[in-house]
């Protein structure tokens, strides 16, 4: 049976999952994610490169990494994993930015301080004790060579991300992106997957997916958040909020409460 819990503490959202069928279709998101994986072996394509996260294997996602992922072999599996907003990394690491470099590290120290926090999050422990923990975590991370300097973003990449950010309401006009960079719709669908991993389309619909979950944590109201993002109705909103979070808007709504 697959199962997917989500609480939030900190400013820090925690999973913990178990599957076997499910899969997620390719996304990303906008916070730093680390998790660990605690029973099975679990596959995914990052960025285009196929990766296997074993028993104790930690996983670590930069923002906007495009990945998909599943049980390998659909065998049961079982992980947790952190979402961490990249300005609240920046608060604690004094305004240095990070990337990792590595995208599965198999050290114990790291993986117990990333389960130690999850559990703390999902057993409802005092925000106070869930932020020194995600203190102690960080401070390991900027202590251990598994990040490298962070390196900026394509200009062209930084420029289209920011306009389909801008228009997060309304459908992708891909032919008003196109001309903004002299470009065809196909050269730019080329560009920007050659640059992201993902398609503008992709991109643009994780991004709604995003900003309606944003919107359902801080309104605690899913047809709000159908309604900012521009989604059709709440089934079309749930469709996609499954393929990346693996639960319904609604699911999530009544997990966060």
């Amino acid at each position: 049976m697959e199962k997917f819990n989500y609480k939030k503490s900190a400013d820090i959202l925690a999973l913990s999952a178990s599957i076997t069928e499910f899969t997620y279709k390719k996304h990303c998101h906008e916070e730093y994610a680390l998790g660990v994986t605690l029973r099975g072996i679990q596959q995914y394509n990052l960025d285009g490169s196929f990766q296997l996260s074993h028993k104790n294997g930690v996983m670590l996602f930069n923002p906007e990494q495009s990945h998909d992922g599943s049980s390998y072999d659909r065998a049961e599996l079982d992980y947790v994993m952190l979402y961490i907003k990249p300005a609240l990394l920046l608060e604690i690491l004094g305004k240095k930015e990070l990337r990792f470099s590595s995208p599965i590290v198999y050290n114990a120290n790291l993986a117990r301080c990333i389960i130690t926090l999850s559990h703390a999050i999902q057993n409802g422990k005092e925000e106070l004790l869930c932020s020194e923990l995600l203190l102690t975590l960080v401070d390991l991370i900027s202590n251990t060579n598994i990040d490298t300097a962070y390196r900026k973003n394509n200009e062209f990449v930084k420029k289209a991300k920011e306009m389909m950010f801008d228009n997060i309401e309304n459908v992708l006009k891909l032919d008003d992106l196109s001309q903004e960079f002299d470009m065809s719709k196909y050269q730019f669908i080329r560009e920007f997957k050659h640059h992201t991993g993902i398609s503008p389309y992709q991109f643009f619909l994780n991004c709604k997916v995003e900003h309606a979950k944003q919107s359902i944590e801080k309104n605690k109201d899913i047809y709000s958040a159908v309604a900012e993002c521009g989604f059709v109705d709440l089934t079309h909103l749930n469709r996609h909020f499954k393929s990346v979070f693996g639960i319904t808007a609604f699911e999530y709504k009544s997990q966060l409460n």
